[in-house]
């Protein structure tokens, strides 16, 4: 007898190059919820390729489809250690032509070699700007509950794009 998909894809682990989807809600130690996919499509990603977060990817692998796991990622295996060298003071004039500069929001910053960073807004004095470019979430101990919806083999095009392809 032939497995059909629906079958296969509830019994295939997760390994490298497996396609995954599932749904999420990710919180911090005090319990906030940070992001969810809560009424939305799940959560798809190619395994072994980067697509997750260190940690998160270390604790799907080997699950299956219908799985559910809590995980807790310590920062080293997320978005990293704090660091306060990536926190630096810079002159309006660095956002010509940018009207209105708010804590919170998010730019790209160039240096003078080319390579572009995200970078946050920490603080807004009225000459200077301070800019973190830290991601959001480093320093941050994340729990993760998830579900797993769906396992399946990548094609030879997604594991060659290192993508999922719809």
């Amino acid at each position: 007898m032939i497995p059909d998909k629906n079958t296969s894809e509830r019994l295939m682990n997760i390994v490298k190059h497996a396609v995954v989807a599932f749904h999420y809600t990710l919180t911090n130690d005090a319990g906030e919820v940070l992001d969810s996919s809560e009424n939305q499509d799940p959560l798809v990603y190619l395994h072994g390729t980067g697509g997750v977060i260190p940690g998160l990817e270390a604790a799907l692998e080997g699950k299956v489809a219908g799985d559910s796991l809590q995980a807790v990622i310590a920062p080293e295996e997320a978005y990293g250690a704090h660091d306060p060298q990536l926190i630096q003071v810079v002159p309006r004039s660095a956002f010509a032509g940018i009207e209105v500069i708010e804590v919170g929001m998010r730019f790209t910053a160039s240096d003078g070699e080319g390579q572009q960073q995200s970078v946050g807004i920490a603080a807004v004095e009225e000459d200077e700007i301070t800019v973190d470019g830290n991601h959001p979430l480093a320093g941050e101990t994340l729990h993760f509950d998830v579900q797993i919806v769906s396992v399946r083999p990548a094609t030879e095009t997604e594991v060659n794009h290192g993508h999922v392809h719809d």
